[in-house]
């Protein structure tokens, strides 16, 4: 595990402001392990997505046209709430999975599927875009991108048994929603992480990498040295 103290010596105070980082990725992407890892080394406030009893959960698996857009708005919401947290927070916080991959990936996906009507959708969009009048868009989102056989290996590999059921074209539908959400939909500054190659957690080469690209487009600081590992990470600047 790669230690933050002797792992980069510019863990001092790097920020003026307190900002909103958020990590992006498929499911078995490794979100929640770099979140973690992250907020260790920069002393930032990890923020997870809170586990939500939502009240329409059993009517929606018991009719799933019928029930999406009540399922889908309860979650906006709860999101929305977390959002607004956040940017009246007084210190960094970094965002293990935003509103926006709930909006531009999940519910995009439902929606393909013919799990919401074409009604049903735009309304919805509609509401989000009126939300985010409100608010303002992370400082930087950190995209996870894995190919469909990483993340295959990656969900074997940590045998959480609901997920061993799941399909590979479900999965690769939220690979292609969120490679479209990236590249074609978000607006804010975003650095991508290209991590089929990489095992942050163990290697503290890769940890490096991924700092060193967080440090260069948050703070214009250069890399402690020079990366051997080319395919390690990209950066895609405000699109």
């Amino acid at each position: 595990m790669p230690d933050p103290e002797t792992d980069n010596v510019r863990t001092v105070e790097r920020q003026t402001k307190e900002m909103h980082i958020a990590i992006a990725g498929n499911i078995g992407a490794g979100k929640t392990t770099l979140t973690k890892m992250l907020a260790k080394h920069y002393g930032w406030e990890p923020r997870f997505e809170p586990v939500v009893v939502n009240p329409y959960l059993e009517d929606y698996y018991a009719d799933i046209p019928r029930w999406s857009f009540c399922l889908e708005t309860y979650f906006l919401k709860q999101r929305f709430k977390d959002m607004l947290d956040i940017v009246k927070a007084d210190h960094t916080i970094i965002q293990d999975r935003s509103i926006f991959e709930g909006v531009y990936v999940f519910v995009r996906n439902n929606y393909e599927l013919g799990n919401l009507s074409d009604r049903d959708y735009e309304t919805y969009m509609e509401l989000f875009q009126l939300m985010m009048k409100l608010t303002q868009l992370p400082d930087l989102m950190i995209y996870l991108r894995k190919s469909i056989p990483a993340l295959v290996a990656q969900i074997q590999k940590r045998g959480r048994e609901y997920e061993q059921t799941m399909q590979i074209d479900y999965l690769k539908g939220l690979n292609e929603r969120y490679d479209d959400f990236i590249f074609n939909q978000y607006k804010g500054k975003v650095l991508v992480i290209e991590s089929d190659h990489m095992d942050f957690e163990n290697r503290p080469e890769d940890f490096r990498s991924i700092v060193n690209k967080i440090d260069a487009s948050l703070f214009g600081l250069f890399p402690l040295e020079t990366e051997t590992n080319t395919d390690a990470a990209s950066e895609d600047g405000h699109r």
